[in-house]
């Protein structure tokens, strides 16, 4: 079975331990899927040799001067997926964290169900994440629904999966990784049809190193406080 064309972007800093292996797990699982897709590698100002490493893995390169945040990085990624031409294009970790094939199913529930915005939740079965990480997510989820009046189960995850008219018309103001929640926000906005559906939780001591810890949580919320306060009054 063929499909359309896909990519697969990944937004990295200072990943030049994981990228390599990331890239080509993904290119691997690609290569098998009846997915005609690309994987485009965001390097974020990294300051190691993130981008030498994506690039002989087989990745598209894009790089940022200056490291710009998540948030900025995954807009990049997206809008060359925009020109480019894609019907389907996915983000997830530079880390190692997702599975390919969790990518690969998720480009496929998309394709059946025709939504705009699927979210990959780590939370519909969290078998694999710790206590603490559980918990911050379920935090950043209830902030969310408070501010925005959006469910989520897992608000924070970097594993979503756009479809033609999200690529062409969700933006967001955020450059942290506060973005992921006001992206559910501009997606409401919109009335683009969001779901979710269930991915594998991959915690290797190498990515519980380089993931954001609970306590930027607190900047989160401030900084999605400030923009819905702002948008309210301003």
């Amino acid at each position: 079975m063929k499909h359309g064309k896909v990519c697969v972007i990944i937004p990295a800093y200072n990943e030049s331990v994981a990228i390599g292996g990331v890239v080509k797990a993904m290119h691997e699982a690609l290569s098998h899927s009846g997915f005609n897709g690309e994987i485009i590698v965001v390097d974020d100002g990294s300051i190691d040799g993130t981008s030498a490493v994506a690039k002989k893995a087989g990745a598209t390169v894009i790089k940022h001067i200056l490291n710009s945040g998540a948030g900025a990085a995954t807009a990049t990624g997206l809008s060359f997926a925009e020109h480019k031409g894609y019907v389907l294009a996915a983000t997830m970790d530079a880390d190692g964290q997702h599975l390919p094939k969790d990518v690969i199913e998720g480009f496929k529930v998309m394709s059946a169900s025709g939504d705009d915005l699927l979210i990959g939740s780590r939370l519909i079965d969290s078998d694999g994440m710790s206590k603490v990480k559980v918990l911050g997510n379920k935090g950043l989820s209830l902030i969310t629904y408070v501010l925005f009046g959006i469910n989520s189960t897992d608000s924070q995850s970097g594993l979503r999966i756009f479809s033609k008219r999200s690529l062409t018309e969700l933006r967001w103001k955020t450059s942290g990784y506060e973005f992921c929640s006001e992206m559910l926000w501009r997606a409401k906005q919109l009335r683009l049809s969001v779901n979710e559906y269930p991915i594998s939780a991959i915690y290797t001591e190498y990515s519980k190193s380089k993931g954001q810890s609970n306590w930027n949580a607190v900047n989160i919320v401030r900084s999605l406080l400030a923009r819905r306060i702002m948008e309210l009054f301003g």
